[in-house]
């Protein structure tokens, strides 16, 4: 078998993962009890196959959507429109233009987003008062009979981070806040490395500021955005620093442990990367390393994560329930969420092999949530847990103005 058929393999093979994951979260955007009246504990009263109030929205806005694309595809829209659309897809700015243009969106953002500095989180969220202070308090040599204070003392780089926040600025959302803004910036860089094309990175920026629920958290010390930060270095240094990505990688974990399973996401976007087999296979030695430190790291330190350990596989489909419900507000990802998975395929065939990572970013940060709480008793699905989902969309979108078309 070619290279060239072992990859058209693996494409599908991942757009079906992808494909998957997100006709398991829409259904219950359509339905929302569907999972709920077969799975829940409270399941005699619910009708599967009530309509929810987003569902007509969704199928409707769909179906206008997938007409409008296979007409585009097949060139049966008026050859004016058709035009239009190819200009813009194939659109591209300077590198001075591209700065000057992410610095304005970037000051826009921050100079918006900077009074939710002075808000007293303490009033917003009962994580805040009851979890994360006592956690500083205690950090760094502190312990705790409260398994989600410890929880909060297992986070060594956040925990170090946000306290230096609090002594150094003299505001714990200051650091969080940066980097929020940083995780916007990383998009752009990944996406303009993915795509080739300045105009994509800042086409997925504006979809990623557009998102509710990254703009609800991104100042938000308790739920902060370092461990997405970290990720997304390390997704971005395995072209340009190799040896760096499985540095910010261990970095994220020991920011969130929920990042755990994303090594799997790094692996495979490494393997649609365009570097030598000799510097993949010195990532896949090193990631096999760091992982490894952080597991017998974290028996050593006597843990909480162990502990947290509870099986119950009824709660995996009722996570894909949860995410819908959750990231409600985002509108106009519950819309294109499925069109974008259906077009990555054919970005894909069209010879952009980063299409399949970010199909398989997005099959990934999916489907981590309702592993998540089927295996522990620790956690629940909380909106933030999104962000990379929201990011590595936001890229999706870009794609569609890649340097390479159909």
């Amino acid at each position: 078998m070619s290279d060239l058929e072992i990859s058209s393999k693996v494409s599908y093979a991942v757009f079906f993962c992808a494909l998957s994951m997100v006709l398991l979260t829409l259904a219950t955007v359509i339905f929302p009890a569907i999972f709920s009246a077969s799975f829940g504990m409270y399941s005699e009263n619910l009708d599967a196959f009530e309509l929810g109030h987003q569902g007509a929205f969704l199928i409707v806005s769909n179906v206008i959507l997938f007409g409008f694309g296979i007409a585009y595809y097949k060139k049966k829209i008026p050859s004016s429109l058709h035009g239009v659309i190819n200009r813009i897809r194939t659109f591209e700015i300077s590198k001075r233009i591209a700065m000057i243009s992410l610095v304005v969106i970037l000051a826009l953002y921050v100079g918006l987003s900077t009074p939710e500095l002075f808000l007293d989180e303490g009033k917003m969220w009962n994580d805040y008062t009851e979890v994360l202070l006592p956690g500083l308090e205690l950090w760094p040599f502190g312990e705790s009979d409260n398994i989600y204070i410890q929880e909060q003392n297992d986070r060594y780089v956040r925990m170090f981070l946000l306290d230096v926040s609090l002594d150094i600025f003299q505001n714990i959302k200051f650091l969080p806040f940066i980097a929020s803004i940083l995780v916007v910036f990383f998009t752009y860089l990944i996406t303009v490395q993915f795509c080739q094309k300045r105009f994509a990175g800042l086409i997925a920026v504006i979809v990623l500021l557009q998102s509710y629920t990254f703009l609800k958290y991104d100042t938000i010390a308790v739920y902060e955005n370092f461990w997405v930060l970290f990720f997304l270095i390390s997704i971005y240094a395995i072209q340009k620093k190799w040896f760096l990505s499985p540095v910010f990688y261990i970095l994220a974990f020991f920011t969130k442990a929920y990042i755990a399973p994303f090594f799997i996401l790094t692996l495979f976007t490494t393997y649609r990367t365009q570097i030598s087999k000799r510097n993949k296979i010195a990532i896949l030695i090193s990631y096999v390393i760091v992982v490894g430190l952080a597991v017998g790291l974290i028996s050593l330190a006597d843990s909480v994560y162990p502990n947290v350990i509870e099986i119950n596989e009824s709660k995996f489909i009722l996570g894909f329930q949860s995410i819908s419900s959750q990231l409600r507000f985002d509108l106009f990802f519950i819309t294109t969420l499925l069109p974008v998975t259906v077009g990555l395929l054919f970005l894909s065939k069209n010879n952009l092999k980063h299409a399949d990572s970010i199909l398989f970013l997005i099959f990934g940060t999916i489907l981590a949530s309702p592993l998540l709480v089927m295996f522990t008793f620790h956690y629940e699905i909380l909106p933030y847990r999104f962000i990379p989902l929201l990011v590595f969309f936001s890229i999706g979108v870009g794609m569609f103005f890649s340097k390479k078309l159909d």
